[in-house]
């Protein structure tokens, strides 16, 4: 029962659970909110008889429905018939409404036509603005650009290159952007490259038109940086002499102030001369245009392509610099051709400088340095070759200060010169060869004129300009009254003062070398050394050897020199003065005249017994004896008459000269006097000689040895001029004599009467003899005597003939 009860209950529960169901899926089928699907499938749930109890619950719900719509429909009945009721009657109000409002919208629409239109203008007006506001808004951003463009043009159009580069990039990386869908902005995109391209070979003309220009300039450029270099020294010499004044004017004021005002006054004319001509002097900047360099370098360094400009500059300026440096083939003839070479060469390198220190890496330091030490090697071996051509020591000179001025001026822009200056030191020595042969064409002037005869000096005046000429001092002179003669010609002081013009010469190119006072006094006492020993030694040499210098010439050479060697103190004491360097000095050289004028002194004295010898031989030569003669003529011979009296005459002259000069002429003349006369009675010519031959010619010598004795020379002791004879005395005693026994006796020892006879000279003489005999007494074989002589000399002969031949043998 339990049992059954409780399932009544459960199908009581489940029939009252689908009962809420059923109503929960109406509820849910009416509202619409949610898919019926789900709803629908809740209700056919596996449940038996669902769809019946469903649509029976669907049923009483439509049936609800409807009587609560009908209640409604009721309920409103009367107010609907009420509605139409009062529709029917408003009907007719309704059609006159409608005619009203047929005619009141015809009306209306007849007066909003004008309206229609003025709206319609309105409205194509107000597009029309909004199109303008659109095209304003649009101009203002092209107009920027074109702005830009047409200042482009104008810059072009001016050459401001630079500039317009700058507004290229404007224009590119700022304007253009905003407006790049406008086809005019292509077609200046596409023009901006033809733009540049065209500023690249523009700039780069121009630069071309400047490296010509500064090509054509450059000699001007560096002849007017040579003057400002130039004035630049004077200016500095000028306050250093200012200085040395102040110095002075401290030592000495009272007695110099006037010489100082005048001095000070000097210079301030001096600085205001220089500072007038600086005025007019122009600088490189004045003279070129550097402006297309600065231009093609911004263009190019803007463009990117800065190296490439860099490049081809510095190759274009190496091209110009071997151009500058080849010089012209006839540059050594003129100053002005040097003058001209280094004015281009500094015209290049003050340019160059010019650009190192305004541009920035376009040259640099490094390349101006190895351009430069190329530039100096080969003007070093120009001038080492063009040099070498001249011959005048005035274009010498000023091709030195052109190199000094060249070198100051290069070094005031910090170019190394120290070859330059030892190139000097090469010049220099070139410098004095040509200022040699100059002085030595001038010495030979000098000895061409001169008269070889003591000055006369007829005044005091007279005496004073020759001794302000050559330092001459004689204390007995001096006391002579006038007028009288000094002991050298006039080529002395002539000599003197063109020593001195050489050594200022040579002082000339040693200024401005910076070097030491005591280089300068080696270098004067070198070049003053050269001039004596070998230009003035060889035109002295020279002179004494040509033909027409006759003895007195050569006598009075020998006194000459004799005082110019006395004088080459004063030239030591002139250089000492110039240098200021004191003679004893350690390292102060000494001049060689000494040994100069001694050398000329020899070869004059040697001179002098050469040419005594050659007119001893002209009168030898115009001897005219008679060989064959039987008796002499009882006097001496008119030939050696005349030359004992030319050589009295000529001995007369030699009082001048020092004693032992005299006196070795004197016994040169003697000696070989004796040796002319010995060989002419042994001349292989001869073939006779006669006793009286003998005796004719025994009186000549005789004269000869008066003449010794008669001491034409002083200073011999004794009889040491008579031995000059002595061999000819004893060859012809012995003939004369006949003293045959003796000599062939006392042969051989020390004190034979005969010791100076030659067996074989002895020999040549008797067989000249003994064929005389023969032929001039041709019966003399009849004549006891005679026959008994010539059996003597043929004795003679053999026994003097072994003698000669013990002699060879010997021998």
């Amino acid at each position: 029962m339990a049992r059954k009860s409780k399932s009544n209950l459960s199908e009581l529960y489940l029939e009252e659970n689908k009962d809420q169901i059923y109503e929960n899926a109406l509820a849910e089928i009416q509202s619409f909110e949610l898919p019926l699907g789900t709803t629908i499938r809740s209700v056919y749930d596996d449940q038996p008889n669902a769809h019946q109890k469903f649509m029976e619950k669907l049923d009483a719900c439509i049936r609800n429905h409807d009587r609560e719509i009908e209640k409604m429909c009721n309920f409103h009945h009367q107010g609907f018939v009420d509605a139409i009721t009062e529709l029917l009657k408003v009907r007719a109000d309704a059609e006159k409404l409608k005619v009203q409002v047929t005619d009141t919208n015809r009306r209306l629409q007849d007066a909003g036509k004008e309206v229609i239109a003025q709206t319609e203008e309105i409205i194509r007006c107000r597009v029309q603005q909004r199109n303008i506001t659109t095209v304003v808004e649009k101009l203002q951003l092209c107009l920027p650009v074109l702005e830009m463009y047409s200042k482009l043009k104008e810059q072009m159009s001016v050459k401001r290159y630079y500039s317009a580069l700058k507004t290229m990039e404007q224009l590119e990386n700022l304007y253009l952007p905003r407006v790049s869908q406008y086809r005019f902005c292509q077609i200046m995109m596409e023009n901006l490259p033809k733009l540049r391209e065209e500023i690249k070979e523009i700039s780069m003309s121009d630069l071309k038109d400047f490296l010509e220009s500064i090509r054509k300039h450059s000699d001007r450029i560096g002849e007017t940086a040579m003057k400002q270099a130039q004035q630049q020294k004077t200016f500095s010499s000028a306050l250093q002499k200012q200085n040395n004044v102040n110095y002075g004017r401290n030592m000495h004021l009272g007695r110099n102030r006037i010489l100082e005002s005048k001095n000070e006054i000097t210079l301030k004319r001096t600085f205001e001369d220089e500072d007038e001509h600086d005025e007019e002097v122009l600088t490189a900047q004045d003279l070129v245009d550097f402006s297309p360099v600065y231009r093609c370098l911004h263009i190019y360094s803007v463009l990117g392509d800065g190296e490439i400009f860099e490049n081809y500059y510095r190759k274009q300026r190496r091209k110009q610099a071997r151009l500058v440096l080849q010089p012209q083939s006839s540059m050594h003839e003129t100053v002005e051709g040097y003058r001209r070479y280094f004015s281009q060469i500094v015209g290049f390198f003050v340019v160059e400088d010019h650009i190192l220190h305004v541009t920035q890496g376009l040259v640099t330091r490094t390349y101006t340095d190895e351009l430069w030490n190329m530039a100096l090697s080969k003007i070093i071996a120009v001038l080492r070759t063009h040099s070498s051509y001249c011959s005048d020591p005035d274009l010498v000179l000023e091709l030195k200060n052109l190199i000094v001025v060249f070198a100051d001026t290069l070094q005031g822009y910090g170019f190394p010169v120290n070859r330059l200056f030892d190139l000097l030191f090469e010049i220099r020595d070139q410098y004095n060869e040509t200022l040699l042969k100059k002085w030595s064409g001038l010495f030979r002037d000098i000895f061409e004129a001169d008269n070889y005869s003591p000055i006369p000096v007829a005044n005091e005046e007279e005496y004073r300009i020759v001794i302000s000429k050559f330092p001459f001092q004689d204390p007995e002179l001096d006391k002579q009254s006038f007028p009288k003669k000094l002991p050298m010609s006039q080529s002395v002081p002539q000599i003197y003062m063109q020593v001195k013009e050489f050594i200022y010469a040579s002082l000339k190119f040693s200024e401005s070398l910076h070097r030491s006072s005591t280089e300068i006094d080696d270098m004067l006492r070198k070049s003053t050394n050269l001039l004596l020993t070998r230009t003035l030694s060889s035109c002295l040499q020279n002179l004494i050897k040509k033909p027409h210098i006759g003895l007195t010439e050569l006598v009075q050479i020998i006194i000459n020199t004799t005082h110019l060697e006395q004088a080459c103190k004063y030239l030591e004491d002139f250089i000492s003065n110039i240098t200021n360097i004191s003679q004893l000095t350690v390292h102060t050289a000494r001049l060689y005249g000494l040994s100069t004028f001694k050398d000329a002194r020899h070869a004059a004295e040697g001179e002098i017994y050469t040419k005594l010898n050659q007119k001893i031989d002209e009168f030898i030569q115009i001897a005219d004896y008679d060989w064959t003669m039987s008796e002499s003529d009882g006097r001496a011979s008119g030939y050696l008459m005349d030359l004992i009296n030319f050589l009295r005459s000529t001995f007369q002259v030699f009082t001048h000269l020092p004693g032992k000069v005299a006196q070795t002429a004197c016994m040169s003349a003697c000696q070989h006097l004796s040796m002319s006369l010995m060989q002419m009675l042994l001349d292989s010519e001869l073939k006779q000689i006669s006793m009286g031959a003998i005796q004719q010619f025994n009186l000549d010598v005789i004269q000869c040895e008066l003449f010794a004795s008669s001491e034409p020379v002083p200073g011999f002791q004794g009889d040491t001029l008579q031995l000059a004879f002595i061999d000819l005395r004893q060859l012809l005693d012995l003939f004369m004599v006949w003293d045959w026994s003796t000599y062939l006796a006392d042969y051989g020892q020390a004190t034979s009467k005969y010791l100076r006879v030659n067996p074989s000279t002895a020999l040549t003489l008797l067989e000249k003899m003994k064929d005389s005999s023969k032929k001039n007494n041709i019966f003399a074989q009849f004549r006891k005597n005679d026959r008994d002589k010539q059996k003597l000399i043929e004795t003679v002969v053999k026994q003097l003939r072994s003698l000669v031949n013990g002699m060879s043998q010997h021998t």
